[in-house]
């Protein structure tokens, strides 16, 4: 079976290109060599550059690793839909839940 590739919305595709140059920017601040954060994040050389260039096609996980490699910065993944304002709006509707039928 073949995979199919995830639809990138064109804002989405702008926000990955300029997280991978703030992650570039990061690690040639520190000034770590490719080679050393690769390393340290179990990938490639050529993985790490497409995470600097903000492909899509590269997994979170190799992201988060490539964040943790630089210098703890992957704990900012804990801020990812922290604050939900539309599924908590939805929720206090009561649009999102379903109601269950009574059990016997």
């Amino acid at each position: 079976m073949a995979k199919t590739a995830p639809i990138i919305y064109p804002r989405v595709e702008q926000r990955l290109r300029t997280m991978g140059e703030q992650i570039k920017l990061s690690r040639l601040r520190r000034e770590l060599t490719a080679s050393l954060v690769a390393e340290r994040a179990g990938i490639t050389r050529t993985t790490l550059s497409r995470i600097e260039k903000g492909s899509p096609s590269v997994s979170i996980g190799a992201y988060a690793a490539v964040l943790a490699a630089i210098g703890g910065l992957d704990k900012d993944l804990l801020l990812v839909a922290a604050d939900d304002e539309v599924g908590r709006t939805f929720q206090d509707l009561g649009l999102l839940t379903k109601k269950r039928g009574r059990t016997k």
